[in-house]
């Protein structure tokens, strides 16, 4: 059974995601819809999501044409400069890893949401 993902379109469910990693590992994924390098990330974000693994975090998908305000305040909070694609692992309420454009990959999303919490 496939892990749910959320979808951030506002501010205050950024607020919510980033609280959560506090207590549990939170993968955003920042999708630009006009982009065929970020369909193409979509796709192993969303097979990734298939994988046992998965659900030792909170997968979290971003409009990021639809939702502007939302990636750029991602950026700010992060200290991660604005790609697209690209996907931040936050944990406890900070970026942990970070990928972009072709980075993102089934193994590269997998690989490091194991990774989290082995400190």
């Amino acid at each position: 059974m496939a892990t749910e993902r959320t979808e951030l379109t506002t501010i205050e469910d950024l607020d919510r995601v980033w609280m959560e990693s506090e207590q549990k590992p939170c993968l955003l994924f920042k999708h630009s819809t006009r982009c065929p390098i970020s369909t193409r990330a979509l796709s192993a974000f969303e097979k990734a999501l298939e994988r046992p693994e998965a659900a030792a975090v909170t997968w979290v998908y971003l409009d990021l044409i639809a939702h502007r305000d939302v990636s750029n305040e991602i950026a700010t909070r992060s200290g991660i400069t604005h790609q697209s694609p690209q996907a931040i692992l936050l944990e406890k309420g900070k970026p942990v890893w970070n990928a972009s454009h072709i980075g993102i990959t089934v193994d590269s999303l997998i690989e490091a949401v194991s990774a989290v919490g082995l400190d």
